[in-house]
C-alpha cells in the first residue's frame, strides 16, 4: 500500500507561485497598515492551557488544539481519560486566534507601549474545524488593534485602515456592515429572553442569513425562549439600515424602535459622519460569534460572496482579565484565506520575473554573472537548461510567476544584449 503523501485534513502545501501570491498579499496589507501607524509585534504559537480556556475566546476555546504535557505518566493518562478530564493532560495549546496572545502580550509588556498602542499581528493560528471550502486547520489571520483608545477614534482608524488595504490589494465594491452589542442586548431585553440565555440566542440570530427567520425562531422556542414579537421584529429590521429611524440622512428618534439603544445608535451615526469614504451598512442583526465584544462590531461584505472576508469589534473587557484594570480594547481581522482565494491569480507583477534559457554546456561562471547583473536591476531571474520541450519548459515558468524569457548564446555579451521575449500566461 502507497504511503499517504498528503497533508493532513484542513492543511495544505502551496506551490512556489501560490507562495508567491501568498506574500505579495500579505506585502502589500503590511505595507498599508504600517502607513496608517500601526506596529508589527509577534506572539509565540502556543500559550498556556488556562489561559486558552478562560473563556476569552468563545466558541473557538472548543476547537483548540492541546499540546500534552511533558513526562506524562501513563497512569495519570488513563485516570484522566477515565475520568473525561482530558483537558487536564495539557498545559499549553496552539493559538486558536490571536486577541487572546494580544491581550497576554499587552498585560506582560505594558510598560514599556506607548498609552495608545497600535499594534499589527499577521501569523497563523490553528483549530480543530471541520475542513471544507474557505475553511481550513490552520490559517493565517491578519490583524490589527488599538489599546487605550476609549473613543470613537479606535473605530474610525480600524476601519479606514483596513478598507485601504483592501483598496490597495484591488478588491472593490466591499462594505462595512456595523451594530453594537448593546442594542443587541437592548433587543433581548425587549424580547424577554432571560439573562442567562443571551449568549446563546445570539448564536441563533448570528444564524438568520444561514436559517431564515423562521429557523431561527424555531431554536429560540427550543430554548426555552418565548418567541412572541420575534420573527415580526426580525422581518421589519432585516433591510431597514440606516432608515430604521425614518431617514438616512435625517433620522428621526420619534420613530425610533422601542427596543432600539438610543446611545449606541448614536454612536453607529457618529462613526458613519465620521467615514463619509466607507460603505456603512447598518444591520442590528449582525452579532459577531465572539462572546468577549462589549460594543461596536463590524465585518466586511463583499457582493460576490456569502460570507464575510473579516470583521472585529471592541472588547474593552478581556484585558483586564490579566492586569485586574480594564484597558480599552478594539480590533479589526482581515479574513486572509478568503481574500487569497478572491484575488486568485491576481499578485505581484511578473514583469520583473525573467528567466534565462541555456545550453547544458554553458560556463557556470558567465551565466552566474549574467544573472546577478540582472539582479542588481531589481529583477528576479531563475536560470533553465534548455530542453527538446521548450514550450513545456516556458509553461512552467509562467504558471510560476515569470513573465519574460530570453536566450542565453555565445553572442551573448553581457545583460543589456539580452533579448527578452513576453511568457505565455
Amino acid at each position: 500500500m502507497a504511503t499517504q503523501v498528503t497533508p493532513p485534513r484542513g492543511m495544505r502545501d502551496f506551490l512556489p507561485a501560490e507562495k508567491a501570491g501568498r506574500e505579495h498579499a500579505l506585502g502589500v496589507i503590511r505595507r498599508s497598515f504600517a502607513a496608517h501607524g500601526f506596529d508589527e509585534i509577534e506572539t509565540p504559537v502556543m500559550e498556556d492551557s488556562a489561559r486558552l480556556h478562560s473563556g476569552l475566546g468563545g466558541d473557538n476555546e472548543k476547537l483548540g488544539f492541546a499540546v500534552l504535557k511533558r513526562g506524562l505518566a501513563p497512569a495519570d493518562a488513563l485516570a484522566a481519560a477515565e475520568s473525561g478530564d482530558l483537558l487536564s493532560l495539557a498545559d499549553l495549546g496552539l493559538r486558536f486566534d490571536l486577541t487572546v496572545p494580544l491581550a497576554r502580550f499587552y498585560a506582560t509588556h505594558r510598560a514599556a507601549l506607548p498609552t495608545v498602542f497600535r499594534a499589527i499581528q499577521i501569523a497563523p493560528v490553528w483549530r480543530a474545524e471541520r475542513p471544507q471550502k474557505g475553511r481550513y486547520r490552520q490559517f493565517v489571520q491578519c490583524d490589527i488593534d488599538i489599546i487605550g483608545e476609549a473613543g470613537p477614534l479606535a473605530e474610525i482608524e480600524l476601519i479606514t485602515a483596513t478598507m485601504a488595504a483592501l483598496d490597495a490589494l484591488g478588491l472593490t465594491g466591499c462594505s462595512v456592515r456595523i451594530n453594537d452589542r448593546r442594542i443587541l442586548t437592548a433587543l433581548l431585553a425587549h424580547w424577554n429572553v432571560p439573562t442567562d440565555l443571551n449568549e446563546r440566542a445570539l448564536i441563533t440570530i448570528d444564524k438568520l442569513d444561514k436559517i431564515g427567520v423562521d429557523g431561527v425562531v424555531t431554536e429560540l422556542d427550543g430554548l426555552g425562549i418565548p418567541t412572541d414579537g420575534i420573527a415580526e421584529t426580525l422581518r421589519s429590521i432585516a433591510s431597514a439600515g440606516w432608515d430604521l429611524l425614518g431617514s438616512a440622512s435625517e433620522p428621526d428618534a420619534a420613530v425610533a424602535p422601542a427596543w432600539l439603544d438610543p446611545a449606541a445608535y448614536a454612536d453607529l451615526l457618529a462613526l458613519r459622519d465620521a467615514l463619509p469614504g466607507a460603505d456603512l451598512v447598518f444591520d442590528p442583526t449582525l452579532v459577531r460569534g465572539m462572546g468577549y465584544y462589549t460594543g461596536t462590531i463590524f465585518e466586511i461584505a463583499h457582493p460576490e460572496l456569502g460570507y464575510s472576508l473579516g470583521g472585529g469589534g471592541r472588547y474593552d473587557g478581556m484585558i483586564g482579565r490579566f492586569l485586574g484594570v480594564d484597558v480599552p480594547a478594539c480590533g479589526f481581522s482581515i479574513g486572509f484565506e478568503r481574500i487569497v482565494d478572491l484575488l486568485g491569480d491576481a499578485g505581484a507583477s511578473a514583469e520583473n520575473a525573467v528567466v534565462l534559457i541555456h545550453e547544458k554546456d554553458a560556463a557556470p561562471g558567465r551565466l552566474v554573472a549574467l544573472k546577478t547583473a540582472l539582479v542588481t536591476q531589481g529583477l528576479r531571474v531563475r536560470l533553465e537548461h534548455r530542453t527538446k520541450n521548450l514550450k513545456a519548459l516556458l509553461g512552467r515558468a509562467a504558471e510560476a510567476g515569470y513573465g519574460r524569457y530570453a536566450f542565453v548564446t555565445d553572442e551573448t555579451a553581457d545583460a543589456a544584449t539580452l533579448e527578452f521575449r513576453p511568457l505565455a500566461g
